[in-house]
């Protein structure tokens, strides 16, 4: 996750990577509760109809200012790959609130204290389609066993069911569902034959 990517300026209507990793490469999910609720937070922030607190009270909402187009979450790191729209400052909110909440869950939840992800987040603006489309691809084979890996938006590029993440704008690219598939395994099998290669001649 390189440093140069730390200082972001954000512009309307632009696609933008965002991703983070644990402080000290430590671990931000320790189990599935904690992945879930960090996906109850992007579908709170993020879901077409605001959500309510027990007493009324909207929690922040950043939706349609900002579209979550994939992500997927990591023992220690996380993908977002989103689309902002007119308020510039929209992501930077986003981010903002998404944090803060889930650092302040995680601690009281696993007693600790103090940071719990680097210093600030990184982000990369897309500048074209071909760019997009491996960007997505990136953040689906992020795990091993994408395929049936529950935290990502993989299964949702399949069937869409989760109004909180927004897959058309990839899959329109596409002639078809199974052509995204096809695009997706490719070039997981090429890199996995590719690894495989790499352990056997150097032993890494």
């Amino acid at each position: 996750m390189p440093t140069r990517n730390v200082a972001k300026v954000f512009v309307s209507n632009s696609y933008y990577h965002v991703y983070n990793r644990g402080w000290n490469l430590g671990k931000i999910f320790l189990d599935e509760e904690d992945y879930f609720y960090f996906e109850r937070l992007l579908a709170r922030h993020l879901s077409p109809q605001p959500a309510k607190d027990k007493l009324g009270r909207e929690y922040p909402h950043y939706y349609p200012e900002v579209h979550l187009i994939a992500y997927c979450l990591m023992g220690n790191h996380f993908h977002l790959l989103t689309y902002q729209y007119g308020n510039e400052k929209a992501i930077t909110k986003l981010m903002t609130s998404l944090m803060t909440a889930y650092t302040a869950y995680f601690n009281k939840r696993h007693q600790r204290r103090g940071s719990l992800v680097e210093s600030t987040y990184k982000a990369t603006r897309i500048d074209n389609d071909t760019q997009l489309l491996r960007t997505t691809r990136y953040i689906h084979l992020n795990h091993s066993r994408y395929a049936t890996w529950k935290h990502s938006s993989y299964y949702d590029y399949l069937n869409p069911s989760r109004e909180w993440i927004n897959s058309q704008p990839i899959l329109e690219l596409f002639p078809s569902v199974d052509a995204y598939i096809e695009f997706v395994a490719d070039y997981e099998s090429t890199q996995r034959e590719r690894d495989e290669i790499k352990q056997e001649l150097y032993g890494k």
